[in-house]
């Protein structure tokens, strides 16, 4: 099954919680969430307070992607805000294993983010123990940048580790780029997240796009 996840870094936020509202009528199936501290990447978006604010206006989970230093300092003020998925950068973290294990703790699932320029194999020792994998297929810090064409062989590489590990049930996820042209591409490498933002919320027929993509 194929999980579209809009990132509301392209919704309108003067209107934060009907685009929420709008996209989850229109099949969305999670909400993607990108945090950004100014510092691992030079964008600022917005933290806990926001995620806090939006959660009481939909039942779909919500998915942060944190682009920040430091990412164990915000996982008890996620879990409290209720978020289902946390995924960090392999890059901000010293101690990977040790963010992981707090992020179950916390009762969330557990996701690690790679850069384009990031190897795959960075994470060979973590697969077992992860709930999603996220290919970045653009450079993270900004929406509507182009695809990087060859984030579809890191995506085929990440399914074939997760596997290897026996985590099958593991996701692939990707992000940056993803809409009607290259959708169909990282499908087929084994991804089954797909993150996409101004693709949705630029669309004139957002419940289109959305079956589109989970097709």
């Amino acid at each position: 099954m194929i999980t579209v996840c809009p990132s509301i870094l392209s919704a309108d936020f003067a209107n934060l919680a009907e685009e929420i509202q709008d996209v989850e009528k229109k099949g969305a199936r999670c909400i993607h969430l990108d945090l950004m501290d100014g510092h691992f990447v030079p964008n600022l978006t917005f933290g806990i307070p926001v995620v806090q604010a939006v959660r009481k206006y939909t039942q779909l989970p919500f998915d942060a992607h944190l682009m920040v230093e430091h990412p164990e300092t915000y996982i008890d003020g996620l879990a409290a805000a209720g978020v289902t998925y946390v995924t960090v950068h392999q890059e901000a973290c010293v101690h990977l294993d040790r963010v992981l294990q707090a992020i179950h703790d916390a009762h969330m699932k557990a996701g690690v983010a790679l850069n384009p320029a990031t190897p795959v194999t960075t994470l060979e020792w973590v697969a077992a123990q992860v709930d999603l994998i996220l290919i970045m297929s653009v450079n993270p810090g900004f929406g509507g940048q182009r695809f990087l064409p060859y984030a579809v062989e890191k995506i085929k590489q990440a399914r074939a580790l997760l596997d290897a590990s026996g985590n099958t049930c593991a996701a692939v996820q990707v992000d940056g780029g993803i809409n009607r042209k290259t959708a169909p591409s990282v499908k087929a490498a084994g991804a089954t997240f797909l993150v996409a933002g101004s693709a949705i919320f630029g669309a004139s027929d957002r419940a289109e796009i959305i079956r589109f993509l989970q097709a």
